[in-house]
C-alpha cells in the first residue's frame, strides 16, 4: 500500500516542471535508473521519469493499493504551487486554509484533481489493485489512527480508510472509491502545515520520507 506516494509529473501553475530535477536528481543519487522497469524507460524520452509512480504503474503486476488525497497537500504547496511559480505569495492564504481560495484558484485545483484521475484511469480496471482516493487537503492518511479508523474518519460510501484497505486486503469486495470533488466530502479532516514559509513540519516531512521510500519500493524490481 502506498500512501500519498503518487507524485504527478505535472506542471506547476507557470507551465514549468518544477518537480521533474529532483525526481532526475533522486534517481542519480541512488544510481537506481539501471533498475527502472526495461519496458517503462524504452517507452519514454528520458529514463528517469520511470520513477513517477504514474509512467511506472502499467507495469506493476503485484497487488497494489494507492492511498491519496486528489489535492495531496505537499504537491499542491510544492509542487503544483512552488513558490518559485507565486513570488508575491497570490497563493498563500489558499494554502493555509481551502475555504480561502478564489473561485480561480479552486477551478486550478479542480484541474490538479483532474490530473491524477486522469494519471489512475488504466489502474482503476486491473483486477488486483485497489485506491481510495479522496478530496481532503492532507498528505498522508494512514499513519494517525483519527484519519484511519475513527468515528470521525474520512469516508467514502460510510466506509473509512482501514475499511476500504481491508476489502482490498483480504478481497471481500473490489475496493477502488473516488470522492466527488471538494469541497463537497464533509467527513475530511484538511492536515495543513501551521507555516507556508519556513519549510516542512517535522510530521509532515517524515510522511514525504516515507512516501519516497514507497516510490522506490513501487518502481523497482522486488529483487532488490
Amino acid at each position: 500500500m502506498s500512501d500519498a506516494g503518487f507524485f504527478l509529473d505535472v506542471r506547476d501553475i507557470s507551465g514549468n516542471y518544477t518537480i521533474r530535477p529532483f525526481f532526475r536528481s533522486l534517481v542519480t543519487l541512488q544510481g537506481v535508473q539501471k533498475d527502472l522497469n526495461r519496458n517503462c524507460t524504452a517507452s519514454l524520452d528520458y529514463p528517469y521519469k520511470c520513477f513517477f509512480p504514474q509512467h511506472a504503474l502499467p507495469y506493476i503486476r503485484s497487488p497494489y493499493f494507492i492511498l491519496n488525497s486528489a489535492y495531496d497537500v505537499y504537491q499542491f504547496h510544492h509542487i503544483f504551487v512552488p513558490p518559485s511559480a507565486d513570488p508575491d505569495g497570490h497563493w498563500n492564504h489558499c494554502k493555509s486554509n481551502p475555504a480561502a481560495c478564489t473561485a480561480n484558484q479552486i477551478a486550478i485545483l479542480q484541474g490538479f484533481r483532474s490530473e491524477m484521475l486522469m494519471a489512475l484511469r488504466l489502474f482503476g480496471g486491473s483486477s488486483n489493485g485497489g485506491m481510495f482516493i479522496n478530496s481532503c487537503f492532507a498528505h498522508c492518511q494512514s499513519e494517525l489512527q483519527d484519519t484511519w479508523f475513527a468515528s470521525n474518519s474520512p469516508r467514502l460510501h460510510d466506509k473509512t480508510i482501514a475499511e476500504v484497505v481491508g476489502d482490498w486486503y483480504f478481497e471481500r469486495k473490489v475496493a477502488k472509491e473516488i470522492d466527488c470533488p471538494y469541497p463537497c466530502d464533509h467527513t475530511c479532516q484538511n492536515l495543513i502545515p501551521s507555516s507556508q514559509e519556513e519549510g516542512i513540519y517535522v510530521p509532515l516531512h517524515n510522511c514525504i520520507i516515507i512516501s519516497l521510500l514507497l516510490i522506490t519500493c513501487m518502481v523497482l524490481p522486488s529483487s532488490i
